[in-house]
């Protein structure tokens, strides 16, 4: 008899061989921020955590900043292209907001096989961990040899620059993820959630096909809370987003864990999205894990949406996963609202230093 978990998965055989991060070489200093003042700076650095920000020029798209990191970390594993049977692009700022597919772009880019499958999955902050999930599904039944899972956004493009509740937040980057079929594998377990009631709380109100944009979508306005943005840009809730991320992000641990039945004891590193220091300690306190078990890159790149996870573990982590066995709990939660937690071993992989571009 097959037992059904809902959204407790297992995909078996399935190991991921490196990680590749870029980001804009053009570096942001909250503190040199114009249009607040110097308390209500000092005041979001200590809350949030974010001292700067990378920061891609107009003309550099989420795929520029994918492709640079995927086409390093394909030669640093020496992968022949025709073994890659899936490349899947995990972004909310794809190269056209309509069509085409930017994945199909990439695959011409990365010149890889024709009969490769590429398609774009449009998460944020859970992206990272449903992107892994897509992958392992296609490669854990071993008819496809290896992955390609490219997730990254240019965030800092889409707040309003005097929303003080999201401008000084969002930074910039993509991320390259290699993964393949290895039957020596115990492969990687996930939990994953959706709850779409609660999809006002971060959102871009105007400009797709329910709310179309029109001159207007562009007018500023000052809300009930003082907060300046467009119907064209980036609206956060910070209390629904606060709310949902320390309540659902330990659940999400928790059942994993237990549908395990695995300790803290059993975890190297538990990565989370990099949404907010304050947010993140407590969901960290909550799941009473040591600091130097959580990671952080938030101080230096921001919240960098679905590529935070990657991003961190490129930067924080770089030395103990090139050199050692790592049991990893990965929690991504934001945008949607959608959340996801993975747990899986990774065993000496490649991760090339940070790219600049």
């Amino acid at each position: 008899m097959i037992n059904f978990y809902m959204a407790l998965l297992h995909n078996k055989h399935v190991a991921v061989k490196g990680i590749s991060a870029c980001v804009p070489g053009n570096s942001i200093k909250n503190a040199d921020n114009t249009f607040f003042s110097l308390n209500e700076i000092n005041a979001f650095i200590n809350n949030v955590g974010v001292e700067e920000l990378r920061v891609s020029e107009t003309e550099v798209c989420t795929s520029d900043l994918c492709v640079a990191a995927a086409q390093k970390l394909l030669e640093e594993l020496d992968v022949d292209k025709n073994d890659i049977g899936i490349l899947v692009f995990v972004s909310q700022s794809p190269d056209y907001y309509f069509l085409p597919n930017t994945a199909c772009i990439i695959q011409d880019k990365l010149q890889l096989n024709k009969e490769t499958l590429a398609f774009d999955v449009p998460l944020g902050c859970s992206g990272y961990v449903y992107g892994l999930n897509l992958i392992a599904s296609y490669l854990s039944s071993g008819q496809m040899k290896k992955g390609l899972l490219l997730v990254g956004d240019t965030a800092s493009k889409i707040p309003n620059p005097r929303d003080k509740s999201s401008s000084m937040l969002f930074g910039d980057a993509g991320t390259a993820t290699i993964m393949e079929y290895d039957e020596r594998s115990e492969g990687i377990y996930f939990h994953m959630a959706t709850d779409g009631s609660g999809y006002k709380a971060i959102i871009v109100p105007e400009g797709g096909f329910r709310n179309r944009f029109s001159n207007k979508s562009l007018t500023e306005y000052k809300n009930d809370e003082g907060l300046i943005r467009t119907p064209n840009s980036l609206h956060l809730d910070g209390f629904d987003v606060f709310s949902f991320g320390i309540s659902e992000a330990p659940k999400t641990c928790k059942k994993l864990m237990e549908h395990l039945n695995i300790t803290n004891n059993d975890i190297d590193y538990a990565v989370f999205h990099q949404a907010n220091r304050m947010m993140n300690e407590k969901i960290r306190k909550k799941l009473s894990l040591p600091e130097n078990k959580v990671p952080y890159s938030l101080k230096h790149f921001g919240n960098t949406s679905s590529a935070s996870i990657p991003l961190t573990m490129v930067t924080e982590m770089r030395e103990d996963l090139r050199k050692k066995t790592n049991r990893l709990l990965l929690c991504g939660f934001g945008v949607g609202l959608s959340w996801g937690t993975a747990y899986t071993t990774f065993n000496n992989i490649i991760v090339p230093e940070l790219i600049e571009i």
